[in-house]
């Protein structure tokens, strides 16, 4: 299956593992919850839907490779403790506990959190003398002498021998003991998590003209030579923060992060031919209203290569301003949230006065913050969110102690009119972005008509969640009129593949 669908049967493993009855017991006992072996590529994304699924199912991720630990680490160091049996006293064999589940009470402590998943990646790529152990901590869930926490989910991830010289195969007692999920490489699936987390659009575009280019492991005379997701996307961060400091990304630097020579070199010559397109076209004057027949009449003679480059060019542009106007409304709505919260607590009798009680709800708020944020609990995004808002707050509170609002209706009212401010803004935002688009269908239109190059420019503003949310919102009728000739075409293509198939 791809990570998409292996992420949703994690989640719903999840699920019903920590479902419980009305004795509070788990449905399913603790030694029947067969811990997830997630097997895939390399660099397919296996520890980062671990990360998702926790923060999304709000319980705690403790993460281990086990490449990294010695029998002693990962088991304990043993000791001599003494016993009585009966009458008789005798030195046994103990363990200290083992420095993988003592992370995962120290993590229980930290946040709080008393269910969580305990990660262990590369788990098919043990030591010798590391190998039993791990048989026996999937089959028992022990460590040692120390069980996993109940409550405490067990996901391992391996990658399969011809990736890995170093893999173990896992015997059929404990294969029966597991549940194991085969993961492959999808770019599709990969992508509409790629347009999310704002990977490069020169990646993106070269990968949807050249999809077999994703994901690639290839063993050479002169060893392995390889492109996978993870290889993808560390490439588009560090090739975004080059382009923030001036600096050129070539075909060496390329294979840094892709060391698939053929690979690398055609990147680097797509990128370089992408830099001279953005120049070329002149994309922001365009979606500012002030396009160039000249340069229309040039796209619509383009190359195939050039005219998805320019498709690409235009929707990286939207997309930054789509990003922007859904940043701007889920502040607001978490503003709006806590605004609402504070308007509760004036209503409740309380000590202090208004501009006393907003500074310790101020305070509150970020408690909640540093604590969500310590159980590993919020996104990058919602971390960016949280502190927005909470430098809000204080500007909120700033202006409420020049003004010395002496009752709650009044501070509220201050508070209310700020809110409002914030709102006309996200408003104005709004009506910028829609014209935005409207100029780039007159871009598009003018370009390429109604053409092939339109159906890509519709599917791939199908395809990013901060698109279709903003359109969803925002409507603009000439995206619903093609959106609408668009899914007719598809009904019409199936029916007559299904007609086909028949006759």
């Amino acid at each position: 299956m791809n990570i998409k669908r292996a992420k949703e049967e994690i989640k719903n493993t999840i699920r019903a593992y920590l479902a419980r009855n009305s004795y509070g017991e788990y449905e399913i006992p603790v030694m029947g919850q067969r811990p997830v072996l997630l097997m895939g590529p390399p660099g397919i994304g296996k520890t980062q839907i671990m990360e998702q699924v926790a923060r999304e199912c709000g319980i705690g991720l403790v993460a281990y490779t086990i490449t990294h630990h010695t029998r002693q680490s990962a088991i304990g160091l043993p000791f001599i403790s003494e016993q009585t049996y009966g009458e008789k006293a005798v030195s046994v064999t103990q363990y200290t506990m083992s420095e993988i589940v003592a992370a995962i009470y120290n993590k229980m402590e930290e946040t709080g959190l008393k269910e969580g998943i305990l990660f262990i990646d590369e788990i098919n790529c043990v030591s010798e003398t590391l190998a039993p152990a791990m048989l026996q901590f999937l089959q028992y869930k022990t460590f040692g002498n120390h069980k996993i926490p109940d409550g405490w989910i067990i996901a391992a991830a391996g990658n399969p021998p011809e990736f890995n010289k170093s893999v173990r195969e896992f015997d059929i007692a404990t294969l029966d003991r597991v549940k194991r999920i085969d993961v492959e490489p999808d770019f599709s699936v990969w992508k509409e998590y790629a347009v999310r987390m704002e990977v490069h659009p020169a990646i993106l575009s070269y990968l949807t003209a050249r999809p077999q280019n994703f994901c690639q492991v290839e063993t050479t005379v002169d060893g392995p030579v390889f492109a996978t997701p993870r290889g993808w996307e560390d490439l588009s961060r560090f090739l975004t923060v080059y382009e923030k400091l001036g600096l050129s990304c070539d075909r060496e630097v390329v294979a840094q992060y892709i060391p698939h020579g053929r690979i690398a070199r055609d990147f680097a010559s797509y990128l370089e031919l992408y830099y001279k397109y953005q120049a070329h076209y002149q994309i922001d004057e365009a979606l500012s209203g002030r396009r160039s027949e000249s340069l229309l009449e040039q796209a619509a003679r383009a190359p195939g290569v050039e005219k998805l480059s320019v498709i690409s060019l235009v929707l990286a542009k939207l997309n930054v301003e789509f990003r922007k106007t859904g940043k701007m409304e889920d502040g607001l709505e978490l503003l709006f949230e806590k605004l609402k919260a504070f308007k509760e607590q004036l209503a409740e009798a309380g000590d202090g006065t208004p501009v006393q009680r907003l500074t310790a709800f101020t305070r509150e708020v970020r408690e909640e913050y540093e604590g969500k944020k310590q159980a590993g609990l919020l996104t990058r995004a919602q971390i960016h969110r949280y502190e927005d808002i909470c430098g809000t707050l204080d500007q909120y509170l700033l202006a409420a102690g020049e003004a010395e609002a002496q009752d709650g209706e009044t501070l509220f009212g201050m508070l209310a009119a700020r809110f409002g401010e914030g709102r006309e803004q996200y408003e104005d935002q709004c009506r910028a972005v829609l014209q935005m688009v409207e100029y780039a269908f007159d871009l598009m239109e003018g370009a390429f008509g109604d053409s092939q190059e339109m159906v890509i420019f519709i599917t791939e503003l199908n395809t990013s969640y901060d698109a279709v949310r903003f359109l969803e919102e925002n409507p603009c009728e000439r995206y619903h009129q093609y959106n609408r000739k668009l899914l007719f075409e598809d009904r019409e293509a199936d029916i007559k593949r299904k007609l086909e198939r028949l006759l």
